[in-house]
């Protein structure tokens, strides 16, 4: 089976590939037309040729090569005054008497050809309608006859060679094999520098395009300083050009206005944030004063102080957390101090062995301690996170995995747990704020819903550390994954 053959990808290629094979098609077409047209303005000549020489040839063969003298006068000729190869045969009803080819030197004179049963059917099938007919004799090859009602109610065919015509028309299909092949090449080559240099300006807005495409345009001040060449606005590139620029602009209004306004929100909830940490200590504080007091309270005042207790707590966390994804969102800069993950890992899975007695907690940790650069207490604040969201979405009796491992470049910290997984349609915004888990994941294990801040502050402090957090979920298996660079961020 042939292969396909491979097709041009670009616009350059695609507009030189169609002008190459429009070319090689007309060139097909002129070389094809003038074949045929001197094909047969060679065989008119040649019925011409039959025409003028008449059956004399023919007529001649049954008185040994010359005419008898009654035909002196009107018809009078021999083998002699006949073209070399000059064929002549003579039938008597559909059989053929004589047939012989004037010979190549002037003594030869008339030389029978042998013929086959095949050759004498050809030859008793063309009619006698003074037109030029083609056949093909085994012992001559091709020939043009004619054929004409003799005197004695015979049959005369005279005939000449197609192979001058053939060689002409064979030269003629060479050189313009060879003109035309020359010509498309010359053709291709220039076709192909014409194309490039038409082109130019839309390279330069496909070139301009590109650039933009590479621009982190997802967060932070984007300025769009590139531009595409304006060229002639009554051209497609020209016109093309000018909406690439026009909307390059909307572009860089659209996300000034949306930096802007993400700033303004940013330093609103840092703003509130702030603010809200003074009252709710308070409110904590006025609480925790009313559950000292000495005199006998009602059970049910001590349990809404209680309430009003745990909730300024868990507000205030709130607050906390809002404040800190303020402050990372601001680019404020974090502790570069050596941190060491071996001993971070251990600490927090006793932390999580406390809060989460009913899993199981296991590690596996490289030989070697493994040394970041960056701020110990966010980085144990995330993987605290981790392991909290690990024990809150799993049932109890989950086993919660924590591996550590480095390739000298990157560390890897991970925790799997055996739980029920994270859903599929949760999976892609797991690390934006105040994404709650499927509730099936927080099925028996005895833990709230959460704020929707723990991973969200898990992906920040990974992502100022110059690392990423990365999630792989499916029933039964579930892994987070932070890489750190070592040494630095």
């Amino acid at each position: 089976m042939l292969s396909r053959l491979p097709r041009p990808h670009t616009l350059r290629a695609r507009l030189t590939a169609g002008l190459v094979v429009l070319l090689a098609v007309s060139c097909a077409a002129v070389g094809v037309a003038a074949v045929v047209e001197l094909n047969g303005f060679l065989t008119g000549r040649l019925d011409q040729q039959l025409r003028d020489a008449g059956a004399r040839f023919p007529a001649s063969l049954e008185h040994g090569g010359n005419l008898p003298s009654d035909h002196d006068g009107d018809e009078d000729g021999d083998t002699r005054r006949q073209v070399v190869g000059t064929f002549g045969a003579r039938l008597v009803g559909d059989t053929v008497t004589d047939a012989s080819v004037v010979g190549s030197s002037s003594g030869a004179g008339a030389l029978p050809v042998p013929l086959g049963a095949a050759d004498k059917r050809k030859l008793a099938a063309v009619p006698a309608d003074g037109q030029g007919h083609s056949i093909d004799l085994s012992s001559l090859d091709d020939y043009r006859v004619m054929a004409a009602r003799g005197r004695d109610g015979d049959i005369l065919i005279t005939g000449l060679p197609t192979e001058p015509v053939e060689a002409t028309v064979h030269r003629l299909e060479l050189v313009a094999g060879i003109v035309f092949g020359a010509a498309l090449a010359v053709a291709g080559v220039a076709g192909a520098l014409w194309v490039r240099w038409s082109l130019r300006p839309l390279s330069k807005v496909a070139a301009t395009a590109t650039q933009v495409s590479e621009l982190p345009l997802s967060s932070g001040e984007v300025v769009l300083a590139s531009r595409a060449p304006t060229g002639d606005p009554r051209s497609e590139v020209g016109r093309v050009a000018g909406a690439f620029n026009t909307m390059l602009g909307h572009v860089e209004d659209a996300l000034t206005k949306r930096h802007a306004s993400e700033e303004r929100l940013r330093s609103f909830a840092a703003d509130a944030s702030h603010e809200l940490r003074t009252p709710v200590a308070s409110i904590r504080g006025h609480a925790e004063l009313a559950l000292l007091h000495p005199g006998p309270v009602p059970r049910k005042v001590e349990r809404a102080l209680e309430r009003i207790e745990s909730e300024a707590a868990r507000m205030g966390d709130m607050v906390d957390d809002l404040l800190l994804l303020a402050r990372l969102d601001a680019g404020r800069l974090l502790e570069r101090l050596p941190v060491d993950l071996t001993h971070l890992v251990l600490d927090a899975v006793t932390d999580a062995q406390a809060a989460g007695p009913g899993h199981r907690w296991t590690l596996e940790l490289s030989e070697e301690p493994v040394t970041v650069t960056g701020d110990t207490h966010r980085l144990h604040q995330a993987l605290a996170n981790l392991l909290a969201n690990a024990r809150l979405h799993t049932p109890v009796g989950s086993t919660v995995t924590i591996s550590l491992e480095t390739d000298g470049r990157t560390a890897a910290l991970k925790v799997h747990d055996d739980g029920p997984g994270v859903a599929a349609d949760v999976q892609p915004k797991v690390f934006e704020r105040f994404t709650r888990a499927d509730r099936r994941r927080t099925a028996g294990s005895g833990g709230g819903t959460g704020t929707g801040l723990g991973l969200s502050i898990v992906a920040a402090v990974a992502e100022a550390h110059g690392g990423s957090v990365t999630l792989e979920s499916a029933p039964g298996s579930t892994t987070f994954a932070v890489r750190l660079p070592v040494g630095g961020g």
